[in-house]
Parts: C-alpha cells; structure tokens; sequence
C-alpha cells in the first residue's frame, strides 16, 4: 500500500481507457488525477502540487517532450514517467535528453505502472527499511563478537563491515541506528590498542610470520603483478585517505573500472614521513636511514618526504631491475590545473605513473585552523560528503579516466587515515618532545592515563632511527589528542573535534587497497 497522500498526474489523451488504472492505483493507496491534453495538464500544475508525473508522448497539440520542459519550470523536482506508443530509439533518446526520470512503452498494464510508482516514489523508504531490518538483525552478533580474540584477518573483516555500516546508515538518514554503531567504537578502539601493541612488534621483526600486509608490502605484493602482465601501470596514493571515504567513492570509480580491494596495515607511527616513505621504499625508517642517510637527516619532518621518487626508484630496481618512473605530487590547485593542461603526457607507457594527492590531508589539517571548513566538515559523514565533492571534480577523477581510456591498470591506496578526536589526553615531556598531536618522541614521556597511550621505550621496537637513551614513543588510542598541562585549555579548544593521525587505531592504520581493472 502506498504511503498516504501520494499524487499523481497522469496526462494521456485516451484517459477513458485508462480508468482500470486509475481505479487499481486509487485501490494501492494512490490519488490519481487524469488529464486530457498538456494545456489542461500544465494549468493543474500551477494549482496543485504532485509527487509524480505520467506523461503521454504523442497528444493533440503541445507534445510529451515539449511539455517536460513547461513541467520541470514548475515542478523543477518532480518525477516525470514518459508512456509512449512508439519503441524507436530515437524517441526514448529524446526523452531520456529532457531528463524524465523512466519510460514505458504502451500498451502498459496496471501492475507495470504500478511497479513503477513504488521504485520511484517509495524506493528509498524501502530500501532504508529494509537496511534497516538487517542492522538491526546483525547488531547483536556485532555486539558480541569478542574482539581480543580476532587475529588481524579478524580485526580487517570486522572493521570492513564497522565502516560499510557506518556509511550505508549516514546515507540512509537512519541517525539512531547509526548512533548504536558508534557505541561499538570505544571498545573496537581500546581493544585494537591492546591488539596492535602487542602485534605490531611481533610483525615488524618477524616478517616471514603470520602478519598483515604492511607498508612495505604495498609496492611489491600488489604494484609488481600489474608490471608482470603489463609493460606500464599506474600507483596512486591519496595522503590520509580513510577506508569510509573510498567507500563513497569506489561507485564513482566504478564507472570506469572493475574494483578488487583488498587491505593493509600502515607502519607505526601512522605519519607522513614514516608510513608513506616505508610505502615508496619497501623500508622501515630505520633502514631507509641507514641506507640513505642523505635522504633521512635531523630535519622538520615534511623535508622527510623529499625522496619518494628516489625511493620508489631504488625499489623497483631491487625488485625487478631498471623501471623507469613517472612521479608527480600535487599539493595545491596550481598543480591540480598544470596535471590537468598536460594529462596526455602525464601517463608513461612504460614503467610506472606515480602519484601522490595531497588534497584530504591538506583539508584534514585545515579544517582545524578554520571555522568554514570545521562547520562544512563537522563530521565522518560531512567529511566523506566534502571528500566525494572534491574528487568529482579533482584532478585525481581525470587521471583516473585517462588510465581507463588508455587501458592501464591502477593500484590506488592511502599511506595513513585519521580519526576524529574529541578526548584530550594530558602528556607530561620535556621541551625536546615533538609536537604532534597523536604521537610524540621525547626524553622520559609520560601520559598521566595509561590507557589513553601506548608507549615505546625504544625505538627498535618500531624500527625507527635510533634515538637517543630515555627517548620513548607514546602514540594515542582511541580519539584522544595529547596535551600539555600548561597549555590545556588552549589545547583542547584549538584541537577537540580535529581528524588527527599518527597514532593506533583502525581508522588510522587499515586502508583500502584498491586494484583498477580498466573496464572494457
């Protein structure tokens, strides 16, 4: 049965014998009003407001394409079904140019009009409900899942299926079922605390064990095989992409490419210059130190990142001999637009087309620093929005479409995620600590709530450069940023509510790792 009060204008200059339909639809639940001709049909527009619009094509006088256009002025919104005779191509091309919402060609029966009707104008109430039964019937075995028991296979599945909740939920407008999934996230981030501190180590200095991909894996576990079957591939990394947000982008992709995504874990700290350069290298910090010291110094840490090339150069050399190498990263519009003027060359036919998109970690650190952007992305789901605006119209969206048209297969990941953080966390350090929000270095640091923090007494622990005796890692849990005791109220109104990285937890370390089939 129809929701109560849904209208429809049904405009056909044989209404007489459509009176079976009238009275089948007025028996679902509908209010039919029939029209004769578009003149009479356009002037009960002007009076009346209806939820939907069934449109004759061929009429005496003023014809079904040229009405559409008098209705969309008045009824920019409404759906507009066209009911034609004719089943050339020509005509349905026609229809489908002045935007109608579906077409259907005569003699149609009620049950087909019918069926129409209940996609439209009630599709979306029916899918959310729907949605809906299915959380509801899966929240209790969501709930009861023991998350210490999970091995990293585990904690992948189960994030997977957090973040697809999460989305479909926020889309669905359904805010108190979305509400009790949230409930789930203080104790999947605890527990993927305890999970990673205990793990992470274990992982990093065994690496022919039980372990996840890592990021070091990224280039030679998943870019190589596209280089094994075809003479050139494309590597994408968008800095600080969170697996929700390529989930509201992957039906975009979807457009152009077939899509298997997989997943890995980002290195420790989950930070720029550690995650994204072990990305580019196959190394750990420590080893990229080591081997090119040039390339890693005592520098601020974004000079940290001036060798990515450099990096994805030495590797592929080591993996499979001499590739060349096309790099671009794009940190502003200027670079967005000069990609954009010279996309045909952009892409090497040869080798690999790297590139780095900077854009959702530039926003994700902006929006701290500005109301608009807080106020535009004030949440997950806001931010997700903003994120699927930009790439519609970015850059990266072009670069996409280029590689399908050329037939070239893409590897898109991320080097790190953030998280939304609203729990400050006092830390007591030294003035040598660094200053980052979700992990600090520093001699004898402290968090005064241990569970707020996991620390690293050492740095071998994380394969990090070496530091100097007493100098420890703390990095954050949960949604908590650090600060300090003589700057807590600053802190905490500058940086409560700011999508944060670099510390331990599921948003911040499992990412999508999408592989790009150019779809014929």
């Amino acid at each position: 049965m129809a929701p109560a009060g849904n209208s429809v204008l049904w405009v056909d200059d044989e209404a007489d014998l459509l009176e079976s339909h009238r009275l089948f639809l007025t028996d679902k639940g509908y209010r039919v009003q029939m029209a004769r001709n578009a003149a009479d049909a356009l002037e009960l527009l002007r009076q009346h407001a209806y939820d939907i619009l069934l449109l004759d094509e061929q009429m005496p006088g003023m014809r079904g394409i040229a009405m559409v256009r008098e209705a969309r002025e008045l009824s920019p919104s409404m759906p507009i079904v066209m009911v034609t005779k004719s089943e050339e191509d020509s005509t349905l091309r026609e229809a489908l140019g002045q935007d109608v919402t579906d077409y259907l060609v005569k003699p149609v029966t009620p049950r087909q009009v019918l069926a129409i009707l209940t996609r439209i104008l009630e599709g979306p109430r029916i899918r959310s409900q729907a949605l809906a039964r299915r959380f509801v019937e899966r929240f209790r075995d969501l709930e009861a899942v023991r998350l210490r028991d999970l091995d990293w296979r585990g904690w992948t599945e189960h994030y997977a299926e957090i973040v697809q909740w999460d989305v479909d939920l926020a889309g669905a407008g359904e805010a108190g079922l979305h509400a009790s999934l949230s409930a789930l996230y203080p104790a999947m981030h605890r527990d993927f605390a305890a999970f990673m501190s205990e793990g992470y180590p274990r992982w990093i200095h065994a690496l022919d064990g039980d372990r996840p991909p890592l990021s070091v894996d990224v280039v030679g576990e998943f870019l190589l095989p596209l280089l094994a079957d075809r003479r050139a591939a494309v590597l994408i990394v968008v800095d600080c992409l969170r697996l929700d947000q390529w989930k509201v982008l992957e039906p975009i992709v979807a457009q152009a490419f077939d899509i298997d995504t997989a997943h890995y874990f980002s290195l420790l700290p989950t930070a720029t210059p550690y995650a994204r350069n072990a990305l580019f290298s196959g190394l750990f910090p420590a080893e990229i130190a080591e081997r090119f010291p040039a390339w890693w110094g005592e520098r601020d840490d974004e000079s940290l990142n001036q060798h990515e090339r450099d990096l994805l150069v030495e590797q592929l050399r080591a993996l499979r001999g001499e590739t060349p190498v096309r790099y671009r990263k794009l940190t502003s519009a200027a670079d967005s637009d000069d990609l954009e003027r010279h996309l045909a060359s952009a892409l090497a036919a040869d080798g690999v087309s790297a590139f780095v998109f900077n854009f959702v970690d530039m926003l994700t650190h902006s929006r701290s620093e500005s109301a608009i952007l807080y106020e535009v992305a004030r949440d997950e789901t806001a931010f997700r929005q903003l994120t699927e605006q930009w790439f519609r119209r970015s850059a990266l969206w072009s670069v996409l479409r280029e590689a399908a048209r050329r037939g070239l297969p893409v590897l898109l990941t991320s080097d790190h995620g953030s998280i939304h953080c609203n729990t400050p966390a006092t830390v007591f350090a030294k003035k040598d600590a660094t200053a980052s929000l979700r992990f600090k270095m520093g001699e004898d640091l402290r968090p005064e709530r241990p569970e707020q923090a996991v620390v690293f007494t050492d740095a071998t622990q994380l394969r990090l450069p070496p530091m100097a005796p007493r100098v420890h890692t703390v990095l954050a849990t949960g949604d908590c940023f650090f600060v300090y005791p003589t700057k807590l109220r600053e802190y905490q109104q500058r940086y409560r509510g700011a999508f944060l990285h670099g510390g331990i937890s599921p948003e911040e370390v499992i990412l999508p790792l999408a592989l790009l089939t150019p779809r014929r």
